[in-house]
């Protein structure tokens, strides 16, 4: 069974920073590329951040490029996203998505408020 679990999520002031995590188990974490998604309140799914399988190639949203990083450790199984200079339209629920696919397996999410 895939089970994701992501954390780190939080309140921060603008400019401030945050890293998620999310652990991974029951598939073969390495083979995956993955992504992170993000969803504003009252608003749909946003892709943030992609990161192949073996962590050589990403790439970003125009939103966030330049501010934010995404890794991954293939021996923890976990892949990281590093969130700096947030803004307040940053503020949403992330998941972390084996695969993909924006709708494809994730985690129960973690909020990130972005507010003074």
């Amino acid at each position: 069974e895939v089970q994701l679990v992501e954390s780190g999520g939080g309140l921060v002031q603008p400019g401030g920073s945050l890293r998620l995590s999310c652990a991974a188990s029951g598939f073969t974490f390495s083979s995956y590329p993955m992504i992170w998604v993000r969803q504003a309140p009252g608003k749909g799914l946003e892709w943030v951040s992609r990161i192949n399988s073996g962590g050589g190639g990403t790439s970003y949203a125009d939103s966030v490029k330049g501010r934010f990083t995404i890794s991954r450790d293939n021996a923890k199984n976990t892949v990281y996203l590093q969130m700096n200079s947030l803004k307040p339209e940053d503020t949403a629920v992330y998941y972390c998505v084996k695969g993909i696919v924006l709708t494809g397996p994730r985690g129960q999410g973690t909020q990130v408020t972005v507010s003074s």
